[in-house]
């Protein structure tokens, strides 16, 4: 094993760790509140469902390129990729789908009374669980599409390219598959990555006017001690930063890996890293958003 395919087993192993331990004990912190509350907060109801999401891009993705990295090859057969492929892109879409909504709702949340959001900050909460049924079945339809159609198209006669995962390759991806997996996921992903920066923007902002507010009643007991509003827009700037960095950039290499089929291992791994580091360590910004 050569020196930059140890250092890759490395990352892997311990996205791998940090990522299946964090999310999993959050998962397990939310179930334990639930047992003994019989309801969560809405943010908690999003945030364990993020976890989850997570949680499974870990295990489809992290897994199997940490045990490829190590030196076992080609392990999948071509029907337990595809549906390896097919848990991933659920994941991927439910965590941008969730991010979007705990910043979304967040927003409503912290809105000032004359704000547009006034007459729907109190009712948008009823609507949570089934915003998140909505995004899991989402997901889940237009992953199937996508991978279906590569399914079906993997005989014809103008699949001229195949897909090296490590773990496994299929021979997929013709112009319409590239086009319709762009259509269907790439866009949504670009949509809701925009739509997160705009409402935590909208946080910053608004925290900021209320802390200018209030700024000479703190100046007035002379203490040092940073104010909740600054706490919580650090932890908002750090969330938009973390998430809008990796999934953005992931999603725009894995748009030119899907379109120009001529990717080379350093672009294919690094996407890799790339799209593993905010389910891996994103629980560390979640977990006082």
């Amino acid at each position: 094993m050569d020196l930059w395919n140890l250092t890759l087993s490395i990352i892997f192993l311990l996205q791998t760790t940090v990522g299946i331990l964090g999310n999993f004990s959050l998962i397990f912190y939310y179930l334990i509140l639930y047992y003994r509350q019989c309801t969560l907060k809405p943010t908690d109801l999003i945030l364990m469902h993020i976890m989850a999401a997570n949680a499974f891009i870990i295990l489809s993705v992290a897994v199997p390129q940490t045990v490829t990295a190590f030196g076992l090859k080609e392990f999948l057969n071509d029907f337990a990729c595809r549906f390896l492929i097919y848990i991933q892109g659920i994941s991927r879409s439910v965590s941008i789908g969730t991010t979007c909504l705990l910043s979304v709702c967040q927003a409503m949340t912290i809105s000032p009374r004359e704000s547009c959001w006034k007459d729907y900050k109190h009712r948008a909460a009823k609507y949570i669980g089934s915003s998140i049924s909505i995004l899991w079945v989402f997901s889940m339809l237009t992953n199937f599409i996508s991978i279906m159609h590569s399914f079906i198209s993997r005989n014809s006669k103008n699949v001229t390219r195949k897909r090296d995962y490590g773990y496994c390759t299929i021979f997929v991806r013709n112009e319409i598959s590239d086009l319709l997996y762009a259509v269907l996921v790439v866009c949504p992903e670009v949509f809701l990555s925009v739509l997160i920066a705009w409402s935590s923007m909208s946080m910053i902002v608004i925290l900021y006017r209320h802390k200018q507010r209030v700024q000479h009643i703190r100046s007035t007991h002379g203490s040092s001690k940073t104010s909740p509003d600054s706490r919580a827009t650090q932890n908002i700037l750090l969330l938009l930063s973390s998430f809008l960095f990796f999934y953005t950039l992931s999603s725009i290499l894995r748009g030119c890996i899907s379109l120009f089929g001529n990717h080379n291992w350093w672009l294919t791994n690094i996407n890799r890293v790339i799209s593993l580091c905010f389910p891996s360590f994103g629980h560390f910004v979640l977990r006082n958003p």
